[in-house]
């Protein structure tokens, strides 16, 4: 039990850090990126696959995604026994793998779609059509199952950490 409560200070920091990177992550590419890959699809896309041919949002939104998830578990387990914490890590983790999933059947296949086969088996009407779909239900999904996924981070955080410190001076007073 002693090893569990060394470990879920830092366990639950590290979630927290993650979460927070996702989310700033998640408002960096809709406010600065997608308004230039969306801006006149079919062009825009091409533009925008030159522009990350080095590196694009697929090298780190998955990694980071699948890390958000093995921390959020982990924080769940290490920090159970805190009853004020454990639901709002619950449902920040609940957020953050529906947005994971949402990703994976919603945008992964759009993704392909735009910036894999592009314009060489789709018709510009179509690409234009799938940046639209793309562009709206990212608004509605991806960035409120990560706003959400980070706010219920932090608050899970502060709920532990104030547990932690009435624990540690409540042993003090003991002693």
């Amino acid at each position: 039990m002693k090893t569990i409560q060394r470990l879920a200070f830092p366990v639950v920091t590290a979630y927290l850090w993650v979460m927070m990177i996702l989310l700033g992550a998640i408002v960096l590419e809709t406010f600065m990126i997608y308004p230039n890959v969306f801006a006149d699809p079919p062009a825009s896309l091409e533009l925008a696959m030159d522009f990350m041919s080095v590196s694009a949002p697929n090298d780190f939104f998955p990694p980071l995604g699948f890390l958000s998830w093995v921390l959020g578990a982990g924080a769940l387990v290490v920090c159970w026994r805190v009853e004020a914490a454990r639901w709002w890590i619950l449902i920040s983790l609940v957020m953050i793998v529906c947005e994971g999933v949402a990703s994976m059947l919603y945008f992964w296949p759009r993704n392909e779609i735009m910036f894999v086969e592009g314009s060489e088996v789709h018709s510009a009407e179509y690409l234009k059509q799938v940046a639209r779909e793309f562009e709206t239900w990212h608004w509605r999904s991806r960035m409120g199952f990560n706003a959400l996924a980070a706010v219920s981070a932090f608050v899970g955080f502060l709920r532990f950490y104030r547990h932690r410190l009435l624990s540690q001076c409540a042993l003090s007073e003991k002693a």
